[in-house]
């Protein structure tokens, strides 16, 4: 189960660790963001920090009907205590975890400042 928080912005929060190329792992607060259907955002600074490898470019369409084009990388993140190699969209925004990272798992929010959010893979008690 991965853990975390609802901040005073009402945002539901979760520790996020990624690993870097050296292999040492980087833990940050990433958003849960339901509106996004990919896997995870990150911005340009952290991605160079990180040093990750670039894959291609993606298309999107926004939630304001506008169209993007942004880079595509690839990074392994910690996900529930195991690595996995995901896709990590380039935004100029905070750390968002997607639905499809997400996927196979429910999610529970108490929204209230301080509140739990929980993520707890599905089938399991």
């Amino acid at each position: 189960m991965i853990t975390g928080f609802v901040n005073v912005e009402f945002e539901p929060i979760i520790p996020l660790s990624i690993r870097r190329a050296d292999g040492k792992v980087f833990t940050q607060d990433a958003i849960v963001d339901i509106g996004f259907n990919g896997w995870l955002s990150l911005p340009p600074d952290l991605i160079t920090q990180l040093n990750l490898t670039w894959k291609r470019r993606g298309r999107a369409i926004l939630g304001d009907g506008s169209k993007c084009v942004f880079d595509v990388y690839e990074a392994v993140v910690i996900w529930d205590g195991t690595p996995i190699t995901i896709r990590v969209d380039e935004a100029d925004s905070k750390l968002l975890v997607g639905m499809s990272l997400m996927e196979g798992y429910q999610l529970t929010i108490q929204v209230f400042e301080g509140g739990q959010v929980e993520l707890r893979k599905v089938g399991t008690v």
